[in-house]
C-alpha cells in the first residue's frame, strides 16, 4: 500500500492563530471604546474634566480603558515590543556600567595601576604623592622616573649617598655634558672615581615630585644603571621596602 504524504498544518494553526488575533484586537479596540465613551458620558462636564476627575466610577472606567489600551498595544506590537525592550535593557546595562565606572574611576584606575605594577616591573602605581612599585625578577627596584621632563629608568639604590645618572642620561635630561666639571670622588664596587655634581630641576616618580635634586653625573663607562639615592630618598616624608613593594610618601 502506498502511503499518503502528510501535509504539514502550520498553516491551519498559524491561519487559527491570526484570526484569534485578529479578534483579540477588535475585542480590546471595543473595550477601549466602551470605556472611553462611558467615561466621557458619565457627567455632563466636558471630556477634559471627566478624564481628571477621580471619584470611584470614574477610577474603574480609567482602569478599564487602561487595560484595554495596554493590551491592544501589546497585541499590535508584541512582536517590535520584544525587540524594543530588548535594545531598552542593552542601553540601561551600558548607563548603569558607564555610571558605575564613573563613579569609581578613582578606584579602578588604582586597581588597574596596581595590576600593571605587579606585571610590568618599574611600573607606579598609586594616586597624588603616594606611590607604590613592585620589585623586579631581577631583586631591584625598577623605578621609571621622569628627570627635568625626560622619561628616565632608575634603580633603587639605598647605599648611593645621592641620584647618579649616566652620561646618556645626563644628556637626555639636558645637562651640559660638556663643561661639567668630575671633581667629586666617589667610592664604588669597583673601586674609587670622580663625578661631577649637578642639580637636578626636578624629578618625578608618579605623581611624586621634588624639586632641585642634587645629584652626580659618572664619567663616561663608569656606571651602567641610573641610581635613585639618598639625596632623593631623604626629601620623602617617608619610604619603605616591604616584601616586594617599595612604598615612597611626598611631604605635604
Amino acid at each position: 500500500m502506498s502511503s499518503v504524504p502528510a501535509w504539514p498544518r502550520t498553516g491551519r494553526k498559524l491561519r487559527r492563530g491570526d484570526a484569534v488575533s485578529r479578534r483579540l484586537t477588535w475585542s480590546l479596540m471595543l473595550g477601549v471604546a466602551i470605556s472611553l465613551a462611558a467615561l466621557i458620558a458619565s457627567t455632563d462636564q466636558d471630556a477634559i474634566t471627566n478624564l481628571l476627575r477621580h471619584d470611584a466610577g470614574s477610577l474603574v472606567l480609567k482602569a478599564a480603558l487602561v487595560v484595554c489600551a495596554g493590551g491592544l498595544l501589546l497585541t499590535l506590537f508584541r512582536e517590535k515590543l520584544s525587540r524594543v525592550l530588548e535594545a531598552a535593557l542593552f542601553w540601561v546595562v551600558i548607563v548603569l556600567l558607564l555610571a558605575v565606572g564613573y563613579t569609581y574611576r578613582m578606584e579602578l584606575r588604582d586597581a588597574a595601576d596596581r595590576v600593571l605594577a605587579e606585571l610590568m616591573p618599574g611600573h607606579v602605581a598609586g594616586r597624588g604623592r603616594n606611590v607604590e612599585i613592585v620589585r623586579a625578577r631581577s631583586g631591584d627596584f625598577a623605578v621609571a622616573a621622569h628627570v627635568n621632563g625626560a622619561r628616565v629608568p632608575m634603580v633603587l639604590d639605598t647605599g648611593a649617598s645621592s641620584v647618579v645618572l649616566t652620561q646618556e642620561a645626563a644628556k637626555a635630561v639636558g645637562l651640559p655634558i660638556e663643561v661639567l666639571s668630575y671633581s667629586v670622588n666617589v667610592d664604588t664596587a669597583n673601586g674609587r672615581t670622580r663625578a661631577a655634581a649637578v642639580t637636578l630641576d626636578r624629578i618625578a616618580v608618579g605623581g611624586l615630585t621634588e624639586r632641585a635634586v642634587p645629584a652626580l653625573v659618572a664619567q663616561p663607562g663608569q656606571l651602567k644603571s641610573n641610581l635613585l639615592g639618598m639625596s632623593f630618598l631623604n626629601r620623602l616624608e617617608s619610604w619603605e621596602v616591604r616584601g616586594d613593594k617599595l612604598r615612597m610618601r611626598g611631604s605635604p
